[in-house]
């Protein structure tokens, strides 16, 4: 199973998601994928088990990812304060992967209905999603 977390800046978010799905599932191969050579470094130093920066890596990994996580203006095009290119956003948009995104209300866009969470509640809801979908328990 290919599991692809994609975040920008200063990969804060992709850092968390990726040190919860370490403790949780220990086995679990991560591929993180930022779209500054920052973030990508915090996601593995976090622990991830591959790496890549940029554009075209977005879009090669979105290909054939089986889970794609990420906060939500990921597939939103010019989102991230523009680190997102529409090219990003329609690779992982058509994307067949099950998409996991964390909501943030930030970037000039609401989500109505969101709950006022944590990003750490968020986090342990995309842990356990991952474990619903990937068919694993955790510690395994």
């Amino acid at each position: 199973m290919k599991i692809v977390i994609i975040d920008g800046q200063g990969g804060k978010m992709g850092k968390s998601v990726i040190e919860q799905l370490k403790k949780r599932f220990p086995g679990l191969e991560t591929y993180a994928i930022g779209t500054n050579s920052i973030a990508t470094s915090a996601m593995l130093k976090a622990g991830a088990t591959y790496g890549a920066t940029g554009e075209n890596p977005v879009i090669v990994n979105a290909q054939d990812a089986d889970i794609i996580i990420g906060p939500i203006g990921i597939v939103m095009a010019n989102s991230l304060l523009g680190e997102i290119t529409p090219a990003m956003a329609t690779a992982i948009g058509i994307s067949k992967a099950y998409k996991i995104l964390i909501p943030v209300n930030r970037c000039n866009h609401y989500i109505v209905g969101c709950q006022n969470s944590t990003l750490s509640d968020y986090i342990n809801m995309v842990c356990d999603e991952v474990g619903k979908e990937a068919g694993i328990n955790e510690n395994h």
